[in-house]
C-alpha cells in the first residue's frame, strides 16, 4: 500500500476526529490513520496528476454566544512544502565502522616487510597480509526515504447579502451577528486541524508501538518497569492510586534519564532499514540535542502530580524538557487515556515495496511520548479561502475553505512512548 500521489479526500476521517474530539462519539472507536499518513517509504511511487431557518424577528438585544477556539497539539513540528510538490526527499546516512591499522605491524596484519607494496599483499595462500592501500575508496552510505501524498478537504460559509437584515435593531447589531458565526465557522476550522494534528499524533504513537520490535527501547511499559525497579507485583491501578507518589518520583527520573540519553547518538529508540554493501551491514545511528527533543504527557496524571504529591515535579531541577505539552485527552475526551488506531508503517520485510498497514495498537493507558523533532511532523502543502461572486437572483456568496496536508510519520527518528499496562 505505497503512499500515492493522488490527492486522498480525508473529509470522512477529520470529521471522524472532530467527533471524538468533541464528544459527538461517547466512546472511543478505531481510526484506521494507514492511508492518510507518510510512514516513509525508499522508493517513490510516480504517477500523474489530478489534478437558516432558526433566526426571529427582531425583539430585543441580541447576544452572540460565540468565543474564539485556537487548536491545540501545536507542539507538533509544521513544514511547508507548497502547492507545487505533495513529496519530500529525506537523505541520512549510515555509520561506517573502524578500519584495520596499517600504520604498524599488529596481531591482525603484517604491513611492513622487505618487498611489502602499499597494496593488499597475500600469502602463498592467497589470504591477505596486510591492509589495502590508502587508495582504497570509502564512499558514504546514504539512506534515502521518501515521504508524499496529499489529504485533502473543504469546508464552506454561506454569507447573505441583505435577507437577515430583518432579524436585527440596526446595522451594528448585524455586523455583530456576521462576525459571530465567521467566527463560529473559525472554531470549526480550528477543529479541524486540531483533528487532523491528533491523527498525526496517534498514527506515529501507533507506528512505534507497532514497530517497537524494530525499535529497541522505544516501548516502555512503566507499569512492569516500575515493579522490576522495586521487585514488587504491583498494578497499574494500584501505582495511580495507593503509590502515586513513589510511581511519579519514578516515572520523572524515568523520562529524564531517557531523554540525557537520547542525546547520545545510538541505534536504539528508532527504526534501522537494513543495509549491506558488499557483505558489509550497516546501522542509521541517531541523536537528538535536548533542544531538538518534544515531549507530550497526559495532564490529568500530571495535574494530580501537582496538586497531590510534588507541587515542585516539573520544575527544572527535576526534569527539564524545553519542548513540552500537557494533553488533556490522546483520541476521545470519553475514554481520554486510550489510543485505538491503525497506523502506516514501512514495509520492514520488504522495504522497497512501499509503507503498508499495521495491525491495530490498542494501548490501555498512554502516559506520554518523548520524540524528536523530525519524528512527527505535519507538512502543510494548500491553506486558502476562496469567494464566489454573488448569485444576482438570490443575493448570497459562498466561501470555500480548502486544506491540503500530509502527515510525516519518520520512525527512523527517535521516539519512545510510555504506557500502563498490567
Amino acid at each position: 500500500m505505497a503512499r500515492t500521489l493522488t490527492p486522498v479526500d480525508a473529509y470522512a476521517i477529520v470529521q471522524e476526529m472532530v467527533d471524538q474530539m468533541t464528544g459527538k462519539v461517547n466512546a472511543i472507536r478505531v481510526v484506521d490513520a494507514s492511508s492518510f499518513a507518510s510512514a516513509g517509504e525508499l522508493i517513490m511511487s510516480y504517477g500523474t496528476e489530478n489534478v437558516t431557518n432558526t433566526l426571529g424577528l427582531v425583539i430585543g438585544r441580541s447576544y452572540m454566544a460565540v468565543r474564539p477556539y485556537d487548536a491545540k497539539l501545536r507542539l507538533i513540528n509544521s513544514i511547508d512544502s507548497g502547492t507545487f510538490t505533495n513529496r519530500m526527499r529525506k537523505i541520512s546516512f549510515y555509520a561506517r565502522d573502524t578500519k584495520p591499522s596499517g600504520w604498524y605491524n599488529t596481531d591482525l596484519n603484517t604491513n611492513l616487510a622487505m618487498g611489502f607494496t602499499n597494496g593488499q599483499n597475500k600469502d602463498s595462500n592467497g589470504n591477505a597480509r596486510s591492509t589495502k592501500s590508502q587508495w582504497e575508496q570509502n564512499v558514504p552510505v546514504p539512506l534515502e526515504m521518501n515521504f508524499a501524498g496529499t489529504d485533502t478537504w473543504q469546508d464552506s460559509q454561506t454569507v447573505y447579502e441583505n435577507q437577515l437584515e430583518v432579524a436585527f435593531r440596526s446595522p451594528e447589531e448585524f455586523a455583530r451577528f456576521v462576525e459571530g458565526y465567521m467566527m463560529e465557522k473559525a472554531n470549526d476550522i480550528e477543529s479541524q486541524k486540531e483533528g487532523y494534528n491528533r491523527l498525526a499524533l496517534i498514527q506515529h504513537i501507533g507506528a512505534v508501538y507497532d514497530m517497537s520490535a524494530n525499535m529497541r527501547g522505544s516501548v516502555v511499559n512503566l507499569t512492569s518497569a516500575f515493579n522490576t525497579e522495586f521487585h514488587t507485583s504491583y498494578t497499574s491501578d494500584q501505582l495511580r492510586s495507593t503509590y502515586l507518589k513513589e510511581f511519579l518520583a519514578f516515572m520523572v527520573q524515568k523520562i529524564q534519564i531517557d531523554s540525557d540519553r537520547m542525546t547520545n547518538r545510538s541505534a536504539k529508540n528508532h527504526w534501522s532499514p537494513a543495509k549491506t554493501v558488499d557483505g558489509e551491514s550497516y546501522t542509521l545511528l541517531r541523536h537528538t540535542p535536548k533542544s531538538r527533543q518534544k515531549l507530550m504527557l497526559y495532564n490529568p496524571l500530571i495535574i494530580k502530580s501537582r496538586a497531590y504529591v510534588f507541587p515542585e515535579l516539573f520544575n527544572e531541577q527535576y526534569l527539564k524538557i524545553e519542548n513540552f505539552e500537557p494533553v488533556d485527552y490522546w483520541q476521545n475526551e470519553a475514554e481520554p487515556e486510550k489510543v485505538d488506531v491503525i497506523p502506516a508503517i514501512p514495509n520492514v520485510s520488504t522495504p522497497n515495496a512501499g509503507q503498508i498497514a499495521g495491525a491495530e495498537v490498542e494501548i490501555p493507558y498512554l502516559v506520554g511520548m518523548l520524540f524528536d523533532e523530525d519524528a512527527l511532523m505535519v507538512d502543510y502543502q494548500l491553506d486558502t479561502a476562496r469567494s464566489t461572486p454573488v448569485e444576482a437572483r438570490k443575493g448570497y456568496r459562498n466561501i470555500w475553505y480548502t486544506f491540503a496536508k500530509n502527515i510525516i510519520s519518520d520512525t527512523t527518528e527517535n521516539s519512545i512512548i510510555y504506557i500502563m499496562a498490567d
